[in-house]
């Protein structure tokens, strides 16, 4: 791969990744506590068990970045590297949101991050609400400037 083939198929992974936060958010918002809540709300409630109903979420994503893969792959174009886009971000989903944050793998405990505090932050508010409607903070990675703000507070005020 050329240097110019190498830095369109960059642009379009890191491009892709960065859409899929939005993409995550508007199915976090509209189908997880919309049409689909069925399926997300035990992850509100945090019942017994290692899985969750929510966990199903894994495959509207994992699709279409096969398909991606299998057809941009084929086909040597542009598709591939969008597979490769979203399968990052569902990795990082997994890191940050079941590893870091549900902390469903004891991997990481602490961090004296602002961002990732932030982070931590966002999402808890998040499950405050039990309920369908009325939440906030539907994104994983971009989270409000405030959290990022108390983050670093409190990083402050511990030295």
């Amino acid at each position: 791969m050329d240097t110019v083939s190498f830095s369109i198929a960059f642009f379009v992974v890191v491009l892709t990744f960065l859409a899929m936060e939005g993409v995550a958010w508007l199915a976090h918002k509209y189908l997880m506590h919309g049409a689909m809540w069925y399926f997300h709300e035990d992850h509100h409630s945090h019942g017994p068990g290692f899985f969750e109903k929510n966990d199903a979420f894994f495959v509207i994503f994992a699709v279409p970045s096969a398909y991606c893969f299998i057809t941009g792959g084929a086909a040597s174009d542009a598709r591939l590297w969008i597979g490769v886009g979203i399968a990052l971000y569902g990795l990082a989903y997994f890191i940050v949101h079941d590893v870091f944050i549900h902390r469903r793998f004891k991997w990481f405990k602490k961090t004296n991050n602002a961002y990732l505090m932030a982070i931590r932050k966002a999402h808890k508010v998040h499950h405050k609400q039990l309920q369908k409607e009325g939440g906030e903070c539907f994104g994983m990675l971009f989270v409000p400037p405030k959290f990022i703000r108390e983050a670093r507070q409190a990083l402050q005020n511990k030295t």
